[in-house]
């Protein structure tokens, strides 16, 4: 009783306080965003000179570092099942309730608990490395095993890491939080791009070894992670109220919100990895099914799956990124509509989420696949037929894969886990009973074919409970949508335009320079295009209120 009437004491803030709140809440957000989009873009640019230095080997190289990633993307997953978000809500509590040092001594023992963690989940891939290799790339994948084990260190530290970032994100202190991301990711490309290149062009010139120092490179991005967050603690005093706490009002139980956190956690965990779940069942039954029904050498195996899967996720990744965070910015106030028993508010939201995803999404992957011939001579070559049409593909699955990505989080939150994880089962259930037969009949396509099959039915099911729960307009929302693809239209034709003009100064066959050109007048062309008629048409103020009608301003339409 005493904690409550904290809290809404706290609550009642003047005016300058609000204001004060409003403007570290923006501050943060702007921190969190910029050093995100600086994250991915680094992400991305750095294949350019990494590919270009493998050489020959580019193909072979990038599908070892995917195979090897996907398995640690999905340990981290595992190692820390929601604690970062958890230490943030904890911290932020006893914060609140004028209880600081209880927030210490809480993060000093989840460091504790989630330090024994990662030395499990850690140990388990170093010591598993050689089967997990087995699993995911074939018989012949002792060059994989090196790989494994580099991305083994990274487990190690990355669930303690995330206790400190939590801590952070449960003070506001969003800029610590983000400068470590930002830094994780420098550091990790300064590492991948030296060590590749005194590798293959200063020494063994083994694409293996250039590999393994690749996925390497997680790990001492993650010391340079550690190291930003221990100067922040340091610079603002709170390191030594970490290591020696002073008393507290509260009582807690680190192991207690560790197993009640591991409880609410694990749908969203299991949901939420299906796409990497289904890049491992890519990546095991390709590898080793393949060589039943074609000669291909395990090298050639390697470079098949490149072009449908390697080579294409680190650019549809991009997408899924930004998919998630739509997803991410509506669930709090999903929840919030559902537990106040706001219905209709709820069912204006889940539409107009979808109306904002097709409006960002369709034009996103329509012009991708248009420009698939520059986009992908920049990164990596002049794309064959097979390497151009599996792209095309890969980039229109990202679609659907991002719809996923937000339709599963509103049933979740709506506390009908128990059904979304029925739902996800009946999509893997299908992925497993096709993908054998697709891959021996189609070849590469038949991982793709597997995979779009399986979503449909899953985001089918997820869309149609949430419609019996929500009741949104399906006309509005199909009409909104309609508006988008109506807009899609129209710049899709002035890509196409476009491009076939600077096909005509550029030629054919354009280099990696020229093609840099043609994506970004083409595509920029298209965006504009996209933009001006969705400010003709009232749909920037649809989709981003106030912040729309500021960029139609900016724009002078």
């Amino acid at each position: 009783m005493e904690d409550s009437e904290k809290i809404m004491n706290t609550g009642q803030q003047s005016p300058k306080t609000a204001a004060k709140s409003k403007d570290q809440m923006l501050s943060g957000a702007a921190w969190r965003t910029g050093a995100d989009m600086i994250g991915k873009i680094l992400g991305v640019i750095y294949i350019i000179p990494w590919y270009a230095w493998m050489g020959r080997f580019g193909n072979e190289a990038n599908s070892l570092f995917s195979m090897g990633y996907n398995i640690y993307a999905l340990f981290l997953l595992i190692s820390t099942v929601g604690i970062p978000a958890a230490i943030a809500r904890e911290v932020a509590r006893y914060n609140t309730l004028d209880d600081p040092n209880m927030a210490y001594r809480l993060v000093r023992q989840m460091l504790g608990v989630m330090l024994v963690l990662g030395i499990v989940a850690s140990g388990l891939m170093f010591f598993l490395a050689g089967p997990l290799s087995a699993l995911v790339g074939g018989k012949d994948s002792a060059d994989l095993i090196p790989v494994m084990k580099s991305l083994a260190l990274a487990v190690l530290i990355f669930p303690s890491m995330s206790v400190i970032r939590g801590y952070f994100q449960g003070l506001n202190q969003v800029k610590a939080y983000a400068m470590s991301q930002l830094l994780e990711q420098i550091v990790r490309v300064i590492w991948m791009l030296a060590a590749t290149f005194a590798i293959m062009k200063l020494g063994s010139h083994n694409w293996q070894n250039a590999v393994t120092q690749s996925t390497l490179a997680a790990f001492i991005g993650m010391l340079g992670s550690y190291a930003v967050l221990f100067y922040y603690l340091q610079k603002s005093g709170n390191l030594n109220k970490l290591i020696n706490p002073g008393p507290v009002k509260s009582k807690i139980n680190a192991l207690e919100i560790f197993r009640s956190t591991l409880h609410t956690a694990i749908p969203f965990i299991v949901i939420g990895s299906a796409i990497q779940i289904f890049k491992i069942i890519d990546n095991s039954t390709f590898m080793n099914m393949m060589p039943w029904v074609t000669n291909y050498s395990h090298n050639e195996l390697l470079v098949l799956m490149s072009y449908f899967s390697a080579n294409t996720d680190k650019l549809t990744m991009v997408l899924l990124g930004v998919a998630l965070t739509l997803g991410s910015v509506s669930d709090p106030l999903i929840t919030e509509h559902y537990v106040q028993g706001n219905r209709r508010e709820l069912a204006t939201l889940v539409g107009y989420n979808f109306q904002l995803y097709v409006g960002f999404m369709l034009p996103a992957v329509i012009g991708m696949s248009l420009l698939t011939k520059p986009i992908y001579t920049i990164f990596y070559q002049i794309p064959s037929g097979l390497q151009s049409s599996l792209f095309v593909f890969a980039i229109l699955q990202t679609f659907l894969l991002g719809l996923y990505m937000i339709v599963y989080p509103p049933l979740t939150v709506m506390d009908h886990k128990r059904l979304a994880m029925r739902i996800f089962t009946l999509t893997l259930v299908i992925k497993l009973v096709l993908q054998v037969p697709m891959i021996l009949i189609f070849h590469t396509y038949g991982p793709l074919l597997a995979t779009t099959v399986s979503f449909l039915v899953g985001v089918f099911l997820f869309i149609r409970k949430l419609h019996e729960l929500t009741h949104f307009s399906i006309k509005n929302t199909v009409r909104g949508i309609q508006g988008a693809t109506l807009l899609t239209g129209f710049m899709a034709i002035v890509v196409i335009i476009v491009e076939i003009i600077l096909g005509f100064i550029f030629g054919k066959s354009p280099g990696r320079i020229a093609s840099v050109f043609i994506a970004a007048i083409a595509g920029g062309a298209g965006f504009y295009t996209y933009l001006w008629f969705a400010a003709k048409l009232g749909l920037l103020e649809k989709w981003f209120g106030l912040r729309g009608l500021s960029l139609r301003r900016k724009l002078h339409i």
